[in-house]
């Protein structure tokens, strides 16, 4: 017997401080590491994208793995693999929390232009403005005391 499953997530992570410490210059090589992590947890990275203080994933993720551990080790992992690369100098490591919103099948196409467009996205909207925007269409509360943190 088989089992099926599909269990997109849009997960949103930003820099400590939400500084602008992520060089654009090196990105894609950050995207490529993180690519390798989700790969190695048995994952599928439909997109991958950010700018200076924040990072856009649209995974598929093994229903092994907790969101909460995915999420943490791709931090994790990445965040030691920035500081020895010595590509990203001023990168101090990610925040603690994270944003991550259930997708569906219909809404991949949409989240996937959403995440490729994202240095044009940013000419309007700041990263706090985006961020806020995307909790509260999710019906999600804003804890100020957190927010950003």
């Amino acid at each position: 017997m088989s089992s099926y499953r599909q269990l997109f997530y849009h997960i949103v992570f930003h820099t400590r401080g939400a500084e602008k410490t992520i060089d654009d210059i090196h990105s894609k090589e950050l995207y490529n590491y993180i690519w390798g992590i989700v790969k190695n947890k048995n994952s599928k990275l439909y997109q991958i994208n950010g700018i200076e203080d924040h990072i856009h994933m649209l995974a598929d993720i093994h229903p092994t793995i907790p969101v909460s551990d995915f999420v943490r080790d791709v931090k994790s992992f990445s965040s030691s693999w920035m500081k020895q690369s010595g590509y990203f100098q001023k990168f101090k490591g990610w925040a603690e929390g994270f944003g991550v919103f259930t997708v569906s099948y219909k809404e991949k196409d949409m989240i996937i232009g959403y995440i490729k467009k994202q240095k044009e996205h940013h000419k309007s909207f700041s990263f706090e403005e985006e961020y806020r925007n995307l909790l509260l269409e999710q019906g999600i509360a804003i804890d100020e005391k957190y927010f950003l943190k």
